[in-house]
Formats: C-alpha cells, structure tokens, sequence
C-alpha cells in the first residue's frame, strides 16, 4: 500500500480567493487602526498640554478686586473722609502703610500656605511648563498580522502578533530638506557641469540625448510591432515618455512619442471595433491564446483611451495656455505640439474610423475646424473631407454631421464657410423620397408569427425559421451592411444637413455662409423632398431679387431651381420665366480672367435650363441664349471657350431650327437688341452668329475645330464633324480638361509666323515723279556710304 492518503484538502480558487478578502479587509482594519491610534495619542497631548496652560494660569496671583477711583475724587478727601478721629497717630501711619502694601488683597486665598511661598510656587509654575513637551512624542506604529485560528471546545480562536513599523527617518529629513530647497530639484534636471558648458557644447549634449531617446522609442516600437500580443504593456512606457521632464529636449521627444504612437496604433488595431466582455463571458473558462487575445484587446483599449486623453489634453493646454508646474515646456511650444497632437488625431480619424472611440476623435476635432488659425483649420477640414469621401457606409459621416449642426447652433452661425464646404464631399447619392403613403409605408422584410402560422405549416415553419437565421448569420460572416440600413443612414445625414441650410436661409441670410449654403443645396437639390419645393423656391427668387447676392451667388440660387425642376419638380406646373432672364442678363457679367469657376455653374445651369427641360423652352428662348453664349466665348479664357461652345453644340442639336443663325437672311420683323434682358423679346432671330468666323482664327486649336463644326451646322458624321474625343464629352468635362491653370496649354499652341517683308518692292509706286526723282537722287549719292542718324540738320 501507498502513503496514507492526506485528509487535508487541497484550498480551492474560491477558497483561495476568500482568504485574500480576508487579507484585504485585514489590511484595511489594521490601516484604521493605526490611524484612529495616532489620532487619540494626538487627542491626550493636547489635552495636557490644554490642562498645564490652564493650571499654570490657575497659579498666576490674580486682584480679587479692584479699586477704582472716581474722577472726582481725590487723595486728600479720601484721607479726610476717613475715620481718624478715634485713632492715634502711630496706629494711623501703621494703617496707611498696611494699606499700601496690600499683601492680603493680593493674596490667593484658596491656598493654605503662606504669604512668603510665593516664590516657590512661581518655580513651580515654570517646572510645569517645561514638563510639556515642545514635539508631539513619536510613538513606535505597530503593525497587526492575522495569523491562521486555532479551535478548541470554546469555539475559533483567532491568532494575530504585533510587529513594530521600523520608519526611515534619514529619508524623511532628505525628502524634507529636498522639498525646502526647490533650487536643488531644478539642478537635479540639469545635467552635472551644465553652467560651465558653451552653447556649442550643451548643443551637442542636446543631440546626444536625443538620439538616445530615439533609440529607446525605436526599440519599444520595435517590440509592440513585432509581437502586439505579448508587448502590448510597453506602449504604457512609452506613453510614459509624453511626460518628458529635461527642458532642452522634451518638446522634440513629445513630438517623436506622438507620430510613434500613432504609427503603431494604425498597425496593430484589429479591423473590428472591440466590446467589453460580459460578467458570463468572464467567468467561462477558456484556452490560453483566447485569453491572450482578450488580455491583448483589453490593453490595446486601455492605452489607446489614454493615449487620445493625453493628446486632447495637450490641445486643451494651448488653447487655454495653462501653465503647468513642471517648466519642461514653455507657452511658446505649446503651439507645435497641439499641432503635432491635431495631425495625429486627423490621422487616426481616416486610419481607424471603425475603430473604439472614433466618435471621440470627431467630437475633438469638429470644433477645431473653425479654429483662427488657418493651418490647424484647414488640417482639420482636409481630415473630414477626406473622411466623407472614403465613408461608404455613412456610420461616421452622419456622427460628424450631427456634431457640425451642434456646432453651428451653438455659435450662433458665427462659423468660416469652410466648415459647411465640407460637406459637399459627402458620398450621397440615393436617399429614400416621400413621393406618397405606400412609398413611405414600412417594407415587411420577415413574416411575424401570426402570418406564419395562418400560411404556413409546422414543417413550412421550422424551415422558414432555420432560412431566416442563415440568411442573418450570412450577413454577419460577410461583415456587409445591408442596403436598406445604407440608404437609412444617408437619409438622417441628409436631413441633418438640410436643417443647417434651412436654418442660415431663415435666420441668418446676410451671413459669410451665404455663399456655402447655396452651393451645398445646389449640389443637393436632386435629393431634397418635394415638401420643401415651394417654400424655398420663393425664398430663392426674393434672395435674387434682392439684389444683394453677387453673381456666383445668384448662380448657385438658378443651378439650385433648375436642379429641383429637372428632378423630382418637373411635377410643378412652374414657368421659372424670371431665372431664365437673370441667367440672360449674367452671361454678359461673368469673369473672363484666371478666376473663371464661374463658367463651371453657368455649364451646369445651361444643361438643366436647355437640355433637361427642352420640351418647356420656346425656340426664341434658346437662339437667343446661343447667340449670348457666342458673344461671350470671344472673352474668356480658351478652356471656358471650348466649354462654352460644347454648350452651343448641344443646344444646337436640342433645338434643330437654330441653325436659323447660320444664314444671314432675316427670319421675321424687327432687329436684334443685344442689350434687352429679356430672352423673348430681343429679336435674336434677325441675327447671325458672325462670331464663329473670329473664333476660327483662334491661337488655341480645339476652339479653331468647334468654331468651324459649329460654322457647318454641327452635323453629327461625315464632312465636318467632331472626333470622338470631343463629341462624347460634355461641357464641363471638356472645361477641365483644358484648364490653363498650370499656365501652360493643352494642347501645345504653335507660334505665329511671322509676317515681316526683308524688302519692299512695291513701296516706290505710292510715289509722284517728282518725289521720286528726289529719292533716287539722295539714293544715288548716298552709295558707298553709310548713314549717319545722329546728326541734325537745321534748315536755313
């Protein structure tokens, strides 16, 4: 037989557990009663202390009364007044003496001694103050330890010893004295020999630590890259270095920790957003590397949270130029590294927008987009741009709508146009429209029980079931959202975008974002529901009307009408006379220099007035716009020429009878009136459009090639028609491609000839005979000689 099998149990984790509690709570009680000890000690000293003060005034010899004499009184009627009539003369003087002495007055009565005893009781009175300690006693701490109880019949005995705390005094007087003398704490910083070093000498000790710092960074970041899993705890040291302390170099190693941090964050945040385990998940029992992994995301939350503290804390710092008690960094870098901190944050945001605490990151961001310096403003506004054009989804476009409404709201609409700009790069293109109730009406995707059970039988059912939670779990694994939920999130952001334009066109139309705000509901008009149709088409007109608005402005108020009206508005029974009028009287007012963008909106208005809506445009209408739209070509730069005659084109091939303006014969009464604002009534079928025949001679070649296919009728095929470069693009397409903004042209222009004559032959015929006699007199005798023009002849 083996060994005697041990009946002493093994302690379970539960048991073990319990028994740290008991530790703890232990540790705990002790600490109370160490502190309630110290507390009473301290209690006792004072009360002695209380009870010697009072004692030793107890024995001070105090008057028992005072005597005080009336102002009117004097010494003289004070010895009058007394009885002396039936005393003696010496009995008299032994009285008055007595009475100058005053001993038994003075006296204490309550003592028994005697009156000469006084000055032992005064000794007495001194010993006892000395008695009273000048420092509270130190009395040794003692420290309880629980021991394991012992039972008996009574019941369990618990076991505790007391162990006396040994303190450190030496090192309470250093830190003392440390904390006495600052100076000393400064110089500690400051590396030994600093003041007798040069400037070139403390430079060069500067770039030393700063290579060493950043090999220390290189190598921690090595570390976490190489296995996130097991390293993930060095990020904590390096997040410990945010905190660098010697001023020559902790501005440059604050910056180096940020950029590195946030490199390594982008590579080893998961693709997946991270949730907190639940108390079940907790308790299940799991393999090592799921506990690792756990172990791994739960510290990669953890320091990525204080990592985005640290950098918001920073940006807090230079906005409130708060002085910080360490001087490792003065105000003037405060600037640099909110900088650095803000191009981090910008980073994250388009690195890791499906990641924890993204929400977060915009919150802090938003606000700085409207910031007075322009660097940080436009980093900031670059970042969200680029984040609307990369979000498929809409999940983070929508946050960062919601918070951009916050912000204009509470700002009273003080904010740079540069704000709502950005939200022309939003990626909507399908929304969901209220075009009637059953559109409108919820879409049933699953059966509920009740159809179930009415059409279906039980086999149909369990089939149907098990159908249903593949189709969700096919969902989840492929990791796509689906296309209802897509257009949903469009839908809010859309709306939360309208509320900000609607809000600045009801109650801040004079405002900087004016101009924003027109352009935004011109990009998105063909999204907006037919119930804000007629309310913001007046507000539109009376905006133009108003005269205040300048010519982009009013612009974008007529792409924003006619976007509506080729859309979803073409239902309105509306005759838009006057937009067509106001675009007539600009064409003639748009700028012809470098900033042509101008021509762009007037392409996109041409294409919805004419094109889009042909069938509600009368031919005068649209002659009179090709005639204007001819005349304004020979102004403007060659890439607005060449849009501008694509526009021609296309109008040309809408309407057919406009090649009324190819011919000189006139087609009805009255002349042309190039100066009328009014499209229908300036007679532009009395006149030709002569300027095609200028434009051919055009330095630029592609206007040349449209001016002579628009001079031939613009046909389609055959003898004068466009390549397929040309024809198959549109307007604003061909206006981009040809841009000169770069200053050079595309494609190359060739060099004129040149037209200069090396003789003249013909000149001597414009000559009488006389006139010519003289001149070739002069010429004869001028052979062999050359010319002096320096010399002046005066005539006599």
């Amino acid at each position: 037989m083996g060994p005697p099998r041990s009946k002493k149990r093994r302690p379970t984790f539960r048991r073990l557990l319990k028994t740290s509690g008991m530790k703890l709570e232990n540790k705990l009680r002790n600490r109370q009663l160490k502190q309630q000890n110290v507390a009473k000690k301290q209690r006792k000293e004072q009360k002695k202390l209380r009870q010697a003060v009072k004692d030793a005034a107890i024995r001070t010899p105090r008057p028992l009364e005072t005597y005080r004499k009336r102002p009117e009184e004097d010494e003289d009627e004070f010895l009058d007044s007394l009885p002396t009539d039936m005393m003696e003369d010496d009995d008299l003087q032994q009285m008055t003496a007595m009475a100058q002495q005053a001993s038994f007055i003075t006296r204490d009565l309550s003592s028994c001694g005697p009156v000469h005893g006084g000055k032992r009781r005064s000794s007495e009175v001194v010993r006892g103050y000395e008695k009273v300690p000048r420092k509270m006693a130190r009395t040794e701490e003692k420290e309880v330890i629980h021991l394991l109880p012992i039972k008996d019949k009574t019941g369990v005995i618990p076991q505790s010893v007391e162990r006396v705390v040994k303190k450190q005094q030496e090192n309470d007087k250093e830190e003392d004295a440390a904390a006495d003398d600052p100076r000393e704490v400064e110089n500690e910083m400051e590396p030994p020999g600093a003041v007798q070093l040069t400037a070139e000498q403390m430079e060069q000790l500067r770039v030393e630590k700063i290579d060493q710092k950043k090999l220390l960074i290189a190598s921690l970041g090595s570390a976490v890259i190489a296995d996130p899993i097991r390293n993930i705890k060095r990020m904590k040291e390096l997040r410990g270095m945010l905190m660098e302390s010697d001023p020559c170099v902790a501005v440059t190693v604050r910056k180096l920790v940020m950029v590195s941090l946030m490199e390594i964050l982008k590579d080893i945040a998961p693709t997946y957003r991270i949730r907190p385990l639940t108390s079940a998940e907790k308790a299940t029992k799991v393999k090592k590397e799921t506990q690792q992994l756990r172990e791994f995301e739960e510290g990669l939350v953890s320091q990525y949270k204080f990592y985005l503290e640290d950098l918001e804390q920073t940006i807090k710092d230079w906005k409130q130029k708060k002085k910080k008690r360490s001087q490792a960094v003065g105000f003037h870098s405060y600037h640099s590294l909110a900088e650095v901190a803000i191009r981090c944050l910008c980073e994250l945001l388009l690195a890791l927008p499906h990641f924890n605490f993204h929400n977060n990151i915009i919150v802090v961001l938003v606000p700085l987009m409207n910031d007075t310096s322009k660097k940080v403003s436009d980093m900031c506004c670059d970042a969200f741009r680029k984040l609307f054009q990369q979000d498929k989804l809409g999940g983070a476009s929508l946050a960062t709508v919601r918070v951009i409404s916050g912000l204009v709201k509470n700002l009273n609409y003080n904010v740079r146009p540069e704000v709502l700009r950005t939200l022309l790069s939003l990626r909507i293109k399908e929304v969901e429209m209220k075009k009637d109730i059953e559109a409108t009406a919820p879409k049933k995707k699953f059966m509920n029980n009740k159809e179930k059970k009415k059409n279906l039988s039980r086999m149909q059912r369990k089939w149907k079931k098990a159908e249903e939670k593949l189709e969700k779990e096919l969902l989840e694994a492929e990791a796509s959202e689906s296309k209802e939920k897509k257009i949903k999130l469009h839908t809010e952001t859309l709306n939360i975008v309208f509320l900000i334009y609607f809000r600045i066109l009801k109650k801040a139309q004079k405002s900087v974002l004016l101009p924003a705000v027109l352009e935004g509901l011109a990009n998105f008009a063909h999204l907006i529901n037919l119930e804000f149709f007629d309310d913001l088409l007046n507000v539109l007109q009376n905006l133009i009307q108003s005269g205040d608005l300048t010519n982009r402005e009013s612009l974008h108020c007529i792409q924003t009408v006619f976007t509506i009206l080729s859309g979803q508005g073409d239902v309105l029974n509306i005759d838009p006379l006057n937009f067509y009028s106001q675009l007539y009287r600009m064409l003639l007012q748009v700028h012809a220099g470098l900033p042509n963008d101008d021509i762009i909106i007037v392409l996109r208005c041409l294409d919805a007035m004419l094109i889009r809506r042909k069938k509600q445009v009368t031919l005068q209408r649209a002659m009179a716009f090709v005639k204007r739209l001819s005349t304004l070509s020979l102004h403007v730069l060659p890439n607005a020429s060449v849009g501008l005659l694509a526009a021609t084109r296309a109008t040309i091939h809408a309407f057919p009878k406009c090649d009324f303006l190819l011919d000189n014969e006139v087609q009805g009464s009255g002349f042309y009136l190039p100066e009328l604002d009014k499209p229908e009534h300036c007679n532009a079928q009395n006149t030709a459009l002569w300027e095609l025949h200028t434009l051919q001679r055009h330095y630029h070649p592609v206007v040349q090639q449209l001016a002579a296919h628009l001079c031939q009728g613009a046909p389609s095929e055959g003898v004068g028609a466009l390549s397929v470069e040309l024809s198959r693009r549109f307007p604003v397409e061909l206006f981009g491609d040809y841009s000169v903004r770069d200053m050079t042209f595309n494609p190359p222009v060739a060099t004129p000839p040149t037209r200069k004559k090396d003789r003249f032959s013909a000149g001597a015929v414009l000559l009488d005979t006389k006139l010519q006699r003289q001149v070739d007199s002069v010429l004869d005798a001028a052979e062999g000689t050359q010319l002096d023009f320096t010399h002046t002849t005066t005539q006599h």
